[in-house]
């Protein structure tokens, strides 16, 4: 939803607020593992209970996320394997930074919030799953509320608020909601292309 409402726009507020990043062309993709390394540790920081910098690490990681890409196309090195790797290395964030939340509440012997934690993690990787799945049969595809930068973004807010168990309903019920979304707009748009997408090869390429 940040990404859909403004846009490009993005481009320009980072480029003015952090213009030593912007002088020289700086190697996206290492920015991308920088930025992956923080939010992994963001994960250690609240599976050993220090929730401040667990929300520190996810601000700064989220910074490193939405810079390498805006470095990228400013400086025309955007590549595909560098727009893989962001994408890939995301997912890896997103569940590090709740595995570690669902490491904490583990410790405490509090089996119900890391059930809750699970459902928040599994509603989270099934969000961008199926928007990369939808997208190799439409042109576009998006839908739902709750989007990473959501996501990241209520996180950071129940660790700072102490009140990360409603933060964590709300990942998985908001998240469970997206999924469900998603899942109808695939199905609406696809069934307007369905004789174009016949192809009984279709279900090799599922892995």
């Amino acid at each position: 939803m940040i990404k859909a409402r403004f846009g490009d726009r993005l481009d320009g507020w980072l480029e003015a607020a952090l213009p030593f990043l912007f002088r020289r062309p700086i190697n996206p993709n290492a920015l991308t593992v920088t930025g992956t390394a923080i939010s992994i540790a963001a994960g250690a920081a609240f599976a050993s209970g220090r929730f401040g910098w667990g929300a520190i690490g996810i601000l700064v990681g989220g910074v490193f996320d939405l810079v390498d890409g805006v470095i990228a196309r400013k400086h025309g090195i955007a590549t595909p394997f560098g727009a893989f790797l962001d994408s890939t290395l995301d997912r890896l964030a997103d569940m590090a930074i709740l595995l570690g939340i669902m490491l904490h509440y583990a410790a405490r012997g509090d089996a119900g919030t890391v059930l809750l934690g699970g459902v928040a993690l599994i509603a989270s990787v099934m969000t961008s799953y199926a928007k990369a799945r939808a997208e190799q049969f439409l042109p576009s595809f998006s839908g739902g509320f709750l989007e990473r930068g959501e996501r990241l973004g209520v996180v950071g807010l129940g660790a700072v608020s102490g009140q990360m168990v409603p933060a964590l309903w709300f990942l998985a019920i908001a998240g469970s909601g997206t999924v469900a979304y998603r899942f109808f707009v695939a199905h609406r748009e696809m069934a307007k292309l369905a004789p174009k997408l016949a192809d009984p090869n279709l279900g090799e390429h599922l892995g």
